[in-house]
């Protein structure tokens, strides 16, 4: 007769460290040997941007997370987002923190990128990006449509408002677009729409190469900080609780490597439960801190992790709608953000026609990886897929993306 997991420890608690060492397991381990379970890859590399949302990732490996499932992790902190997708595309890195539109991109050769299927098995976080403007409107622009007056002005002399995102299929791309468009304003014709990189998008805000950004915290935390800028509207204000920074792997590492992706997710569980207990979140922004990986204020960083928004022009809030890792369902890669995101690339000229929605986002979008190791530690999988998610204009419903995507009077169709 097979021992079970509670009599093995019973009678090797005295005599051996093993004990020890499987007491550790996470709840749901049912007996399996855990040599049956160990990743095919033992050490790995996980590319990270200096942004707050990397936070699951590091504190995995700081923690120890990584190692307790078998992985030998190694942090490869990148300068930008083209050198997050080429280092994954070329397999320097295994995994890596990744702006939801990104694989999609891949996976699909948009912007100029080969073809390179890529999966997201876990969402990374939500909420806790904004958009920043420069302090000369501040006081005068609150909302978009109070934009509009400046960049029909600076549109008419031939020299447009600059806005920067971070990368063009990417989610403050998106987010810009959406906010921007919100005003009557077309983020194509009207303005001139550039790339930086997250972390520099202070320094270029301070030198007056652009008018404002959408970027990730903690660089519109940074810009109010540094007196630079103020922060218009936060992403959650247009969609509350929207998906944010995804973890990819390219389709061939997962389909090569399935228990060391999953080692992977299950370490992030365990660093996203620990990064949304709130008392756990000073630690935590003091760790992301460090110069190897945002290197900046820890107190800069912790405000809006806490959801204390001083906005810079006079507002604050404790903004209950706050970046979260693990509550509320916050890591399941619902299909419906896939069509959302294919919605935005056809909306904005990004693709000719109809892009395949449901092919491309059963591809990508992968649930069935994340129920698969989240029943491994006996996580409970809630969430369900497909279903409507609501936004600041209305409720989006996964089957009518193509509708809702030919819906806007505002837009870069291209049939």
């Amino acid at each position: 007769m097979h021992a079970t997991r509670r009599s093995f420890l019973k009678t090797t608690a005295t005599a051996t460290p093993i004990a020890a060492l499987l007491a550790g397991l996470p709840s749901g381990w049912t007996g399996t040997a855990y040599a049956d379970d160990s990743p095919e890859v033992k050490e790995m590399r996980f590319g990270m941007i200096a942004l707050t949302d990397c936070a699951s990732i590091v504190m995995a490996h700081e923690l120890g997370y990584f190692k307790q499932f078998g992985i030998n992790s190694i942090i490869s902190k990148e300068a930008s987002w083209a050198a997050i997708r080429d280092k994954l595309s070329l397999g320097e890195n295994h995994a890596t923190h990744m702006l939801l539109g990104m694989p999609f991109a891949s996976t699909m050769g948009l912007g100029g990128s080969p073809v390179k299927p890529m999966v997201i098995p876990w969402l990374l976080n939500r909420n806790g990006q904004a958009i920043t403007l420069s302090n000369k409107f501040k006081g005068t622009v609150k909302v978009a449509k109070d934009l509009k007056p400046a960049v029909d002005k600076a549109k008419a002399a031939g020299d447009p408002l600059t806005f920067a995102m971070t990368f063009p299929p990417g989610t403050h791309a998106m987010w810009i677009r959406f906010w921007l468009a919100s005003g009557g304003i077309h983020p194509d014709k009207d303005v001139s729409l550039i790339t930086i990189p997250p972390p520099q998008m202070v320094a270029n805000m301070k030198v007056d190469k652009m008018d404002g950004y959408c970027v990730g915290e903690p660089w519109n935390a940074r810009a109010i900080a540094d007196n630079i800028g103020y922060t218009v509207i936060t992403t959650q204000k247009m969609w509350p609780d929207h998906p944010e920074k995804a973890l990819a792997f390219t389709e061939e590492f997962a389909n090569k490597n399935p228990k060391a992706v999953a080692a992977t997710l299950k370490a992030l569980h365990l660093s996203s439960e620990y990064i949304d207990k709130m008392e756990n979140r000073p630690k935590v922004a003091e760790a992301i801190s460090k110069p190897s990986y945002i290197n900046t204020s820890a107190d800069v960083i912790l405000g809006r992790m806490m959801g204390k928004y001083d906005y810079g022009d006079g507002r604050t809030e404790q903004d209950p709608n706050y970046m979260i890792f693990n509550n509320r369902d916050c890591n399941f890669p619902s299909r419906t953000y896939g069509y959302w995101w294919l919605a935005q690339f056809r909306r904005w000229g990004m693709v000719k026609g109809a892009p395949a929605y449901k092919q491309v986002a059963e591809k990508v979008m992968r649930p069935d990886i994340y129920a698969s190791a989240m029943k491994e530690i006996g996580v409970a999988v809630k969430a369900k897929d497909m279903q409507p998610t609501k936004l600041a204009d209305g409720t989006f419903k996964p089957e009518d993306a193509e509708k809702y995507a030919t819906s806007f009077a505002i837009n870069s169709l291209q049939s």
